[in-house]
């Protein structure tokens, strides 16, 4: 990545005045950032990948460039065509138990418990690693070596008998050996669909039923699917399912984490009445951090800040004027079950859906070319730079973005008390929220350390987060001057805050900008430029309670100027 740093403005210099800048970390906070490191455990998605299940009729992965920076644009915008069952992904228990209205064998309540109503503790927990690297490749072509209760029960032998909070992760080494770009990935899944190579290593029923009996409720595999093939996929689906259990498909690198004491998690969109959804894992190893994380997930005490995707609800931007909006957040059906009563389905959907990341390279140009930019916009660069600094250039995008940066002790600054400050006749407007309300909040509840999570609780997806046609107020009356906009932040509180030592700024808005254009994109300038990152369009914000740590993960996709995904509080 590349990114120029501003030169020292007058800006520059109030700020360090104030003795902002290069502010140091308590002496707690530094030892846990210099002890905890994120550990990714997630397939990058992109078209030349084996991503998605290669049998039809399952739509293949595709990521379109909407918009370009230049005279259209002053960002990058894609769109993705995306099913669930793509890279790295979650399993929830409709995906093979039936709704208890259909009345068949496999129906109970569990046949409701989509993505969007899974608890958000149950996606993490300790990390318990099986090691079942001697089934590899352990089988003749086309199907699959059986994980056993007695290879559970060798890890408990070693290390602990198993427990509640526990997430079990079948370690066979299966993704990071043959996920690789096609052809060669053919060998991942097509090639033993096709019977020319050994299936991969996933659990029997037994070993399902086994780990309900110790109360597990999360489980994860480096192996393509959960669902031993050629015949035992449904049955082994079902029998961990029907227990409520919630799994990982597709996760890699679990070699990086010890058999025990790691905090592992899988975040994935928030997709109404779905049964799977794409999704990012992760652990955390090393210091305090794992075992804090970790007790809350066995004491449930988490909060889920994400809303739901739908096509009936406001998720992306509808734009001012006519041809300006984003992709709208559409459902793709493609395989009808006729046992579930269900459409299998996949989005096509704006990178920015619902919660999403805003990395640097969203707003930057990848060089120090000079970009075509509309006459109005140029005359704002000019603005910009000459109080700022030279606006930067980035290649980061939402793969690249540690995963370090998206998570941290959760900072609410509540800015509710903005609203209703600007004038009608002014509309559209946004209330800015300035350097002076961070050092209000501050003063109350001390100094923001470098690595915390900064989020601004205006209150307005709460408020508006409605489904059509009650949709209005989200963002179409706040961009048309119909009515106020959103709180965000301005540039001079985006420096601030990087002054401070701040990698991430939140907000339960729909977006930083606000709805002043010239400020939006002076704000996503400062953001990038000073190489920080956005997650947008949070709920929830206002249940955080005191010492939460907050975690947000993007989808992986490659080259993606947005990022699709999850936030959560654990506390």
């Amino acid at each position: 990545m590349k990114c120029l740093r501003p030169s020292r403005s007058a800006l520059g210099y109030f700020l360090a005045a104030l003795g902002v800048v290069g502010t140091l970390a308590s002496a707690r906070s530094q030892a846990l950032a210099d002890e905890s490191r994120f550990i990714d455990h997630s397939l990058l998605i992109a078209p030349e990948y084996p991503c998605t299940w290669p049998s039809y009729p399952f739509p293949r992965f595709q990521i379109s460039r909407q918009r370009t920076i230049g005279p259209d644009s002053a960002y990058n915008v894609d769109v993705l065509l995306i099913d669930g069952n793509t890279g790295t992904q979650l399993d929830v228990p409709p995906h093979s138990v039936a709704r208890p209205d259909l009345n068949r064998e496999k129906s109970g309540p569990l046949g409701l418990a989509y993505t969007d109503k899974i608890a958000a503790w149950q996606f993490g927990g300790e990390a318990c690693v099986v090691d079942i690297r001697e089934l590899l490749d352990q089988s003749p072509n086309g199907i699959s070596p059986l994980v056993q209760p007695a290879h559970v029960e060798r890890f408990e032998q070693q290390h602990r008998r198993l427990r509640f909070g526990d997430v079990v992760l079948f370690r066979s080494d299966f993704s990071d050996r043959y996920y690789q770009p096609l052809p060669a990935g053919r060998r991942f899944i097509a090639d033993i669909l096709d019977r020319k190579a050994p299936g991969y290593p996933d659990p029997s029923p037994e070993c399902m039923e086994f780990l309900a009996t110790r109360k597990v409720m999360t489980l994860g595999t480096d192996s393509a699917s959960m669902g031993p093939l050629p015949n035992l996929a449904e049955p082994t689906h079902y029998a961990g399912l029907k227990h409520g259990m919630i799994w990982t498909e597709g996760a890699t690198n679990l070699g990086a984490l010890p058999p025990t004491g790691g905090f592992y998690c899988l975040l994935a969109p928030k997709h109404k009445d779905g049964p799977y959804s794409e999704g990012r894992a992760f652990s955390i190893v090393g210091g305090d951090l794992p075992r804090r994380l970790i007790d809350a997930c066995r004491n449930e005490r988490a909060i889920d800040l994400s809303p739901t995707l739908s096509p009936e609800f406001p998720v992306t931007s509808p734009g001012v004027r006519t041809g300006d909006h984003r992709q709208t957040y559409l459902k793709v059906d493609f395989l009808y079950s006729d046992y579930l009563d269900m459409w299998h389905h996949g989005h096509l959907m704006d990178s920015m859906s619902g919660t999403h990341l805003v990395p640097p390279a969203f707003a930057l140009p990848p060089d120090s070319q000079a970009i075509p930019y509309a006459p109005e916009v140029r005359g704002w660069l000019e603005e910009y730079e000459a109080r700022f600094g030279k606006r930067g250039i980035s290649s980061l995008t939402t793969e690249q973005v540690p995963l370090d940066w998206t998570c941290g002790e959760a900072r609410v600054i509540d800015v509710t008390s903005l609203i209703g400050t600007t004038k009608s006749q002014e509309w559209p407007a946004s209330p800015e929220i300035r350097i002076d309300h961070v050092l209000a909040f501050e003063a109350r509840h001390g100094q923001l350390n470098p690595g915390d999570v900064v989020i601004f609780q205006t209150g307005h997806t709460d408020k508006y987060f409605r489904a059509a046609p009650a949709d209005a107020e989200m963002w179409q009356n706040p961009l048309t001057g119909k009515a106020e906009g959103w709180p965000a932040p301005g540039p001079e509180t985006i420096h601030f805050l990087k002054g401070r030592g701040i990698r991430c700024v939140a907000t339960d808005a729909p977006d930083l900008g606000g709805v002043d254009p010239r400020r939006a994109l002076m704000t996503y300038w400062s953001l990038g430029t000073q190489e920080m990152v956005g997650v947008e369009m949070l709920v929830n914000v206002g249940k955080i309670p005191n010492n939460a740590y907050f975690l947000f993960a993007a989808v992986k996709v490659r080259d993606c100027h947005g990022g699709p995904g999850r936030a959560i509080v654990l506390y």
